[in-house]
C-alpha cells in the first residue's frame, strides 16, 4: 500500500515531468531549466544501441542551448505516456515515455519529425520540498521524419 506521503510525492514528480513537456512546447527554457538542479546532468543518447551518449552537459545553466534549440521547429507537441516512479526518501528514480512531434518547414515543404523518447531520470527533493530534476537521460528509441500537411 502507498502511503498518502508517497502518493503525494508520486503526483508531485508526475506534474514535474508534465512541466518539462509544458515548458518546451511553449519555448519556455528558462522554466524549463528551473526543474533541475543546480548540478544537474543531462544525457542525450541518438543511439538507442550506443552505451555513451551523444550529449553529456552538467549542470544547470549548460541546458540553455539544448533548451533554445527546440527554437528550429515551428511548432513542437510533447505527448506523455506511462512512467514508473520510485521514491526513496528524498531521492527518487522514474521512466517515463513520450512521443514528441516537431513541424518545420525544409526546403518550402511542411515537415513532421517524431521521435519516440524515453526519459530515465533521478530526482532530488529540495529543501522546501519541491521535487527536480537529479538527472535526465533522454533516450531516442526511434524517429520518423515525412512530409506533413498543412
Amino acid at each position: 500500500m502507498l502511503t498518502l506521503e508517497e502518493a503525494a510525492d508520486r503526483l508531485a514528480i508526475r506534474e514535474l515531468v508534465d512541466a518539462y513537456a509544458h515548458c518546451a512546447d511553449r519555448r519556455d527554457a528558462a522554466g524549463q531549466q528551473a526543474l533541475f538542479t543546480v548540478d544537474t546532468r543531462f544525457l542525450v543518447f541518438m543511439d538507442r544501441t550506443d552505451d555513451r551518449p551523444t550529449q553529456e552537459l552538467h549542470g544547470r545553466d549548460s541546458l540553455a542551448p539544448v533548451f533554445a534549440n527546440l527554437n528550429t521547429y515551428d511548432v513542437t507537441t510533447h505527448f506523455n505516456g506511462q512512467s514508473t516512479i520510485a521514491v526513496h526518501g528524498d531521492r527518487a528514480t522514474g521512466e517515463s515515455y513520450c512521443i514528441a512531434h516537431h513541424l518545420c518547414e525544409v526546403d518550402g515543404r511542411r515537415m513532421l519529425m517524431k521521435a519516440a523518447i524515453r526519459y530515465l531520470d533521478e530526482f532530488a527533493r529540495q529543501p522546501d520540498g519541491r521535487w527536480l530534476f537529479a538527472e535526465r537521460r533522454l533516450m531516442v528509441d526511434w524517429t520518423e521524419t515525412r512530409p506533413s500537411t498543412p
